[in-house]
């Protein structure tokens, strides 16, 4: 299969490359810039040269694909909402040659917009939130629309995708720690978020395309749900930080933007994602990559 991947170059995407042609797929990769395209060269991918703000770009290399990974997105949370709309219209301009074609589709959202039954984990089958309340919900929005359109498309659900260098939102987290010079979580830190190693995530999605199972949902969860407090816990030893309970009326102004994360509990499930899919995490655990921290960062 020949499969335009966005975001080849992240953390994540290049995860995907490699083990996409590994298993003897051929990858188109969406690249913008010089210093890497080099890299995605020498993985093995073919380099082309657009940009998810061009949606011509876009819809060109989706119609030279036998299906397509969509895993780009603009993580400057400063403006979270409006890259949740521009992620809307990026689905909108891949699907619109798509349809009709049974070319696959994967799109990727994240596990809480299913954490929609308080204090069970986000499965999943179960009914989304809007974009209204969470904004990540676009995604899964444009997803719909797609399929309504005769789009294969399916979701990708992400929790908090880790190695020892970067761990999701939590990278961000470690980097506020590092400059007040305390670990906090909220209340008693019993919330929980869930996680998986980023060479699984990238097993995940190739498993997904290969199945191209139009409106199915994965959760790409290794770990049902990591303690905040074992979190903080966790970067304090290793970085040599106090570490400290705060009250829910303090998060915003320890936490900024990721207040809005921070004290909540996500953990989602991954039964029907692993029984659909043969998936089965191996990679090391969240804590496990805490562990290893880079200290001179």
């Amino acid at each position: 299969m020949r499969v335009f991947v966005t975001g080849a170059t992240g953390f994540i995407g290049s995860a995907v490359v490699n083990d996409l042609i590994g298993a003897g797929h051929q990858v188109l990769g969406l690249c913008r810039s010089d210093d890497k395209a080099a890299a995605l060269a020498e993985a093995g991918a073919e380099v082309y040269r657009g940009s998810i703000a061009d949606p011509d770009s876009l819809k060109e290399g989706a119609s030279r694909s036998d299906g397509v990974i969509h895993l780009a997105f603009n993580h400057d949370f400063s403006r979270f909402v409006q890259n949740c709309e521009d992620d809307r219209r990026v689905i909108e301009a891949l699907g619109s040659v798509l349809a009709g074609s049974g070319r696959p589709l994967i799109v990727t959202s994240g596990t809480p917009i299913a954490n929609t039954v308080p204090g069970e984990p986000a499965r999943e089958d179960n009914p989304i939130v809007g974009s209204d309340r969470h904004p990540r919900a676009a995604s899964e929005e444009a997803a719909a629309a797609m399929a309504a359109d005769g789009v294969n498309v399916s979701v990708v659900r992400l929790p908090q995708v880790h190695d020892p260098v970067k761990q999701g939102l939590i990278t961000p987290a470690i980097a506020m720690y590092r400059d007040k010079g305390v670990c906090a979580y909220v209340g008693a830190g019993l919330n929980r978020w869930p996680a998986a190693h980023v060479l699984d995530v990238a097993r995940l999605y190739r498993l997904a395309i290969e199945k191209a199972e139009p409106n199915a949902k994965y959760h790409a969860a290794a770990e049902e749900g990591v303690p905040m407090r074992d979190i903080a816990e966790a970067i304090g030893r290793r970085l040599g930080l106090p570490v400290k309970s705060i009250a829910p009326e303090e998060t915003g102004a320890y936490f900024g933007w990721l207040a809005m994360f921070a004290g909540h509990d996500m953990p989602a499930s991954s039964v029907q994602t692993r029984k659909t899919l043969g998936w089965e995490p191996t990679g090391p655990g969240l804590i496990a990559d805490l562990g290893k921290l880079p200290l001179d960062a």
